[in-house]
């Protein structure tokens, strides 16, 4: 579900002081950032997603909603408030609702659940001429006379 999900986003790269306030924005971190973040966010993070609350020339103030890690993986953040200075950060891209990707997603979900109401799960369920496989755990009870 996550996945169907994430396919509705994309990120872009942006100037730093062209995000707008309340928007959602990952905060790519530099070598030296991840040093010096790693006490309060923990080893590894390569980039920080997160609602941006405040900014200025030295720094981002985030409402962290997740952590992305150098050797993939990602941890879920629930709105802590991280300050990150400027210099930590390599790259900002702000992540925005995209209708294209929406589409896609959406078709091939509604393409998935037309073949699964259309009998393409039957297939699964049956042996090859439409009978049930022999190894199967259904049983069928005849009642005594």
């Amino acid at each position: 579900m996550a996945g169907l999900v994430a396919g509705c986003y994309a990120t872009h790269p942006v100037a730093g002081t062209a995000v707008p306030l309340g928007n959602v924005v990952v905060l790519t971190v530099t070598d030296q950032g991840r040093a010096v973040l790693e006490p309060q966010m923990g080893p590894s993070i390569e980039s920080i997603e997160g609602r941006l609350t405040a900014r200025d020339s030295a720094s981002y103030t985030l409402s962290v909603t997740a952590t992305q890690l150098l050797r993939g993986g990602q941890q879920v953040w629930t709105g802590e408030r991280i300050r990150i200075r400027s210099e930590h950060v390599a790259l900002v891209s702000e992540k925005k609702f995209s209708r294209s990707r929406t589409a896609i997603v959406s078709a091939a979900t509604i393409a998935v659940i037309v073949g699964v109401a259309k009998g393409g799960l039957a297939g699964l369920l049956q042996g090859d001429e439409g009978k049930l496989p022999s190894d199967s755990a259904i049983s069928v009870r005849i009642p005594r006379p």
